[in-house]
């Protein structure tokens, strides 16, 4: 079998979007004093769609959010010359030709996304031609079914956020995470609205249900260490992102304050930045995302680097990239679910492009035993509500 062809196009939502409110979540932009939107620049309303086409028939699909314009950029010009007339199934050569041939401007960012939205979709090929899922490629099934989290609940009124967290209750959730609205630049007003926010979610769930919360690397250290204390009678499974990615002595800080775990691992992109900080045990939980830090080539090499350190690891985002290596690694207890909703921030667009992603039943999803690579299609007719760049 040999890669003919690799397709890219960019989805732009063009139909109706909800615009978030004020200090709807905390961003890396709240160290700074500004004045308008501080979130406009962490909302995206574009995809990309990447299919990799072989001379027998089977068309794998990948995709990556991150930048889509300008990673479609990188494949078109520098990788996609890389894999025409190769074999799908050489994933470790394609992946180790990609990544070199891009390492001096690549390694972490769009170069890495771009590298991973090929690898999807060579996996996908894999899967189809073996005719298997690809989780049973990864080492099978290793739980019936997967838990997810209810991942939502942005900062709004009190009310509507009690409402919000029970609505994920009565569905069977027995997790769910929040996201913080308050910054450093908002004094000590901003850590009393961010603690009614965790104080009222807790209330309504109770102590029977995990509550994980985000800052989404909105703080600096001496914020988050002000507020950790405070935090603690609520019980979290974990406090996310309190601090930007390179901050690497921040998070070890934190996570030895020993108030409450840290997670991370969100925006980085390499298996030399999550050794890094294992080594530093800088995180209780890894959060890669499988289309971000170079495709389920390097993500399998990443989780079983993390359970040698006996660091679970929680993937970003769900969608079926990341479940399948949830399934298939023990060390993965759940799986982060995004419900689905009007387009927003951007994380729903997923279910707008594609059909296939699992809805879960009583907080948990399962992957089918029969739908080869990673059970997706796109939904071509959808596709009329974007402006589609190809």
């Amino acid at each position: 079998m040999k890669i003919t062809e690799v397709r890219t196009r960019v989805v732009e939502w063009r139909g109706k979007s909800v615009a978030p409110q004020p200090h709807f979540c905390t961003n890396p932009m709240d160290l700074l004093d500004l004045d308008g939107d501080a979130m406009a620049g962490f909302r995206f309303h574009g995809w990309l769609i990447v299919e990799v086409f072989t001379d027998s028939g089977i068309v794998g699909i990948g995709n990556a959010a991150l930048a889509p314009r300008i990673t479609k950029q990188v494949i078109d010009v520098y990788l996609k010359p890389l894999l025409i007339g190769k074999d799908p199934f050489d994933t470790e050569f394609l992946w180790q030709l990609m990544y070199r041939k891009t390492m001096a401007f690549g390694r972490k960012g769009i170069g890495m996304t771009a590298i991973s939205a090929i690898d999807i979709a060579l996996w996908d090929v894999m899967g189809k031609a073996s005719k298997q899922p690809v989780f049973r490629l990864l080492g099978g099934r290793t739980k019936k079914r997967i838990p997810v989290y209810a991942s939502r609940l942005y900062s709004q009124c009190l009310e509507k956020l009690a409402a919000e967290a029970n609505s994920y209750k009565d569905a069977g959730y027995t997790a769910m995470k929040l996201r913080f609205g308050w910054g450093p630049v908002d004094g000590a007003a901003g850590v009393q609205k961010n603690l009614d926010l965790v104080r009222t979610v807790r209330e309504v769930i109770g102590d029977g249900i995990d509550l994980m919360a985000d800052a989404y690397m909105g703080w600096n250290l001496d914020y988050a260490r002000r507020i950790v204390p405070l935090l603690e009678p609520f019980n979290l499974r974990w406090l996310e992102e309190p601090v930007i990615p390179d901050d690497i002595g921040g998070y070890v800080a934190l996570k030895a304050m020993g108030r409450i775990p840290i997670a991370g691992g969100e925006h980085e992109f390499t298996l030399y930045g999550f050794r890094e900080l294992l080594d530093a045990r800088a995180v209780d939980y890894i959060q890669f995302d499988t289309n971000r830090t170079g495709g389920i080539t390097q993500a399998r090499k990443i989780a079983a680097l993390a359970e040698g350190y006996s660091v679970p690891v929680v993937p970003h985002a769900g969608q079926m990239h990341n479940f399948h290596i949830v399934m298939s690694s023990l060390n993965s207890p759940m799986a982060e679910f995004f419900p689905i909703v009007d387009v927003e921030v951007g994380n729903e667009l997923f279910w707008y492009i594609f059909k296939g992603e699992p809805k879960p039943v009583d907080g948990h999803i399962d992957l089918s035993d029969d739908l080869p690579g990673l059970g997706l299609t796109i939904q071509e007719d959808a596709l009329s509500k974007f402006e589609v760049i190809e």
